[in-house]
């Protein structure tokens, strides 16, 4: 058995689902399971909905409407008829989502964006689903909620393993042993069924879990670009194609903002000794690349990860006292309490230096924290680029006209801070 993900990309329009139902078709009978993210832009336009809900600003039903009006487009490319069944599936989300946003504001904004934005994977896989069937590939639909499950942390929900197996077991694998499954990614629940959702760009994540779990024989992310490249294309033209690689240096590269495979994804396949292949949706004859556990040395081309929208925290005691182990103790428990992960760490005597993302909500709860201890100096508008594998030209030839701030060597990795 085989787990597909489908990004937005691939489904953005009436074309793009025809094709992944192309893609889906040259694997005969077997039972796959299709985890979709939603289309094209429709979070960005979906976590518009949540800023006017929220702020109360009235626009709220008319944001829905363009989403609706949307999907509604790509359906009539897809669906001969207006009375197919799909319309009143998706009418039930759309009603689920106007009711939800006609209500009195929860306390919690994190709850209410889990609530609002999960509804585009719901919409995406009801559009594919559907036509999957149309178009011959028989499969069953499936709300992921009602098998994946998370604790309550909305917006980085953290899987239930205990639970999402037994869930997975008494009602995913049934399904499959008869037809291919299309369900959501990005989107779990809690026990008591409120929505949760794993973090942006969660759905790579969501097909691990259920790699790990159903023992699959591959994981297959489908998306825009031949597979792993030495860099991303839009930003490095030199970028060159890698073919395969250890689980060790996909972890790494994730880790440092390689947004080709979401960061969580790796640990679920490893687990089970399971290849991750990243392959093209455009060109799905081609080899891609093959991510696993190589019992050889692989000779990699220096990779590059760009992180954009840093901020840099500089922490000094108040007192003049060392930066010591409590100290720090102090400041890391506080970067945890906000949940905030730290990108870059540079230590000196009396101060510390922190790079994080730029995400005001945790860093204003952090210097809450901290503030009668240091005093907290905040830069924005920063990049960080690491460089894996690097050499010294390589390094000159990306930061000789920057305004470098910090710099950090290891042996494999080279990381640079510097002004936009």
């Amino acid at each position: 058995m085989k787990v597909f993900k489908f990004g937005g990309a691939s489904v953005k329009d009436a074309a793009g689902v025809k094709n992944v139902a192309n893609i889906i078709k040259r694997f005969g009978d077997e039972k796959i399971l299709i985890v979709v993210s939603a289309t094209g832009k429709t979070t960005n336009a979906l976590e518009e909905v949540v800023s006017a809900y929220l702020q109360n600003t009235g626009e709220v039903q008319d944001k829905i409407k363009v989403i609706k009006d949307n999907h509604i487009n790509i359906c009539k490319g897809l669906f001969p008829s207006d009375e197919d069944a799909v319309y009143t599936h998706l009418q039930n989300i759309f009603y689920d989502l106007e009711k939800f946003t006609s209500k009195d504001i929860p306390d919690s904004n994190s709850y209410v964006y889990d609530q609002i934005v999960s509804a585009g994977e719901m919409i995406s896989s009801i559009i594919l689903s559907h036509y999957l069937n149309l178009a011959g590939v028989k499969n069953n639909w499936l709300d992921v909620c009602k098998v994946l499950k998370t604790d309550d942390t909305y917006r980085e929900a953290i899987i239930n393993w205990e639970d999402s197996t037994q869930k997975t077991n008494e009602i995913l694998r049934p399904l499959l042993e008869k037809n291919s499954v299309v369900t959501q990614g990005f989107i779990g629940s809690t026990i008591e069924g409120f929505i949760t959702t794993l973090g942006r760009e969660g759905s790579d994540y969501t097909a691990a879990v259920f790699a790990n779990i159903l023992d699959a024989e591959s994981q297959t992310i489908w998306k825009d670009v031949p597979g792993v490249m030495s860099g991303d294309p839009r930003r490095f033209q030199d970028a060159v194609f890698i073919d395969e690689l250890s689980y060790l240096e996909a972890v790494e590269m994730t880790y440092y903002g390689a947004s080709v495979i979401h960061p969580k994804t790796i640990k679920p396949i490893q687990n089970k000794n399971i290849p991750l292949l990243v392959k093209s949706f455009i060109n799905p004859d081609g080899k891609g690349t093959k991510v696993f556990g190589a019992d050889y040395p692989i000779q990699y081309p220096p990779v590059r990860v760009i992180k954009d929208n840093q901020s840099l925290l500089t922490f000094h005691t108040k007192d003049f006292s060392f930066v010591a182990d409590d100290t720090v103790g102090d400041l890391l428990k506080a970067f945890a309490v906000a949940n905030l992960k730290i990108n870059m760490i540079q230590t000196g005597a009396i101060s510390l230096q922190a790079v994080v993302d730029n995400n005001p909500e945790k860093i204003t709860k952090v210097i809450k924290l901290l503030h009668n201890l240091f005093n907290i100096q905040q830069d924005n508008d920063l990049i960080i680029l690491t460089i894996r594998h690097y050499n010294n030209e390589v390094i000159q030839k990306h930061i000789a006209d920057k305004q470098v701030i910090i710099t950090q060597k290891r042996p494999s990795t080279y990381q640079v801070l510097y002004a936009k």
